[in-house]
């Protein structure tokens, strides 16, 4: 079953909602959100998380160490002392990354947990859900087979990148702008896996790049030299932008929108990226409105709605939609196609 980043946290809550306690694995290439899809899951639903990769194990650190009790009469035992890591009460999430990348062994040790929801002397609390992640073989990832008693127990969930979630959760994360509006333009780079190459663009890189971007240093060494020269080239472009900020104040009308198709873009995302208030918004509609076609309104306002929604302005999304019947008709037509994709 093939997912975007936001269908996999719709499908995923769902499971939490229905207290469906089934083994999940969550496939995908590299950098594309699946830890971070899983650790956003926990949080909306307030609980708990523990993240486990399982490539960086040995068996002894999942299963625990055998310590001998003595019955006191020259015999005893060995007990198995579990790991700190794993949960001891309350309800969560156990996710187990990078489940496919540790060798066999770990694998064995891994699955008594996965199927018996126990290892050792360890049980796993009823509250906790166990979910796992992995990379696929075509991503020319270092992983081995998955056993198929192992495999045959997940439920197994594929997430691919897609740009329209990935926007969604830059604009609520705060990405710098730059990093959004260039990715609306060239929306091909968000992920593009280069395994002869260090660093390569995937959303997680372009997360890394933001951080870079806006401390003021080249955000190469995080999305590679290829797209760090396209973004530097895209940045140099902010330089022929108007003055946003006199737009967002309602007093644009004496600007101009540029014609160049890449300065647009950064324009039009720009201002959404900018909009704090319903009024700044308006005001960034109505100065789109005059200058530019139908389909930099859509942009705008589908980037628009993006924001809101993951920064919870909802007040002001239902503002907006009472102020003007074009605008009213352009967020609905987004809302319908965010809720049939």
């Amino acid at each position: 079953m093939s997912l975007t980043a936001a269908e996999l946290q719709t499908y995923l809550n769902a499971l939490v909602r229905g207290e469906l306690k089934l083994s999940t694995m969550i496939w995908g290439p590299p950098g594309v959100g699946k830890s971070s899809v899983v650790a956003q899951v926990a949080a909306a639903n307030r609980l708990g998380f523990v993240d486990v990769r399982l490539s960086q194990l040995a068996p002894t650190d999942l299963r625990g160490l055998p310590v001998p009790e003595s019955d006191g009469q020259g015999g005893g035992v060995s007990r198995w002392y579990p790991p700190e890591f794993l949960p001891r009460d309350g309800r969560g999430i156990l996710f187990l990354d990078e489940v496919n990348m540790a060798p066999p062994t770990m694998q064995g040790m891994a699955q008594q947990l996965i199927l018996d929801r126990r290892v050792g002397s360890y049980e796993l609390p009823d509250g906790w859900f166990v979910w796992a992640a992995g990379n696929r073989k075509e991503d020319r990832a270092s992983v081995f087979d998955m056993p198929a008693p192992l495999a045959n127990r997940f439920l197994h969930l594929t997430v691919r990148p897609d740009f329209d979630s990935w926007r969604a959760y830059a604009l609520g994360r705060g990405l710098h702008e730059h990093v959004v509006a260039f990715l609306t333009f060239r929306p091909e780079l968000l992920h593009r896996l280069d395994p002869q190459q260090p660093a390569w663009p995937s959303p997680r890189a372009w997360e890394m790049a933001s951080r870079l971007h806006r401390a003021g240093l080249d955000a190469a060494p995080a999305i590679g030299e290829a797209a760090g020269a396209e973004f530097s080239a895209f940045v140099r472009l902010y330089e022929q932008l108007p003055d946003l900020g006199i737009v967002l104040e309602g007093r644009g009308g004496g600007l101009r929108l540029p014609d160049e198709p890449s300065v647009r873009y950064a324009a039009v995302v720009g201002l959404a990226a900018r909009a704090q208030t319903a009024d700044e918004a308006y005001h960034a509609f109505t100065w789109l409105a005059d200058s530019a076609g139908p389909e930099w309104l859509q942009l705008y306002v589908a980037t628009l709605v993006s924001k809101f929604q993951a920064i919870g302005q909802l007040a002001d999304l239902a503002d907006l939609v009472g102020r003007d019947d074009r605008l009213a008709t352009l967020v609905q037509t987004t809302l319908t196609l965010t809720e049939g994709a």
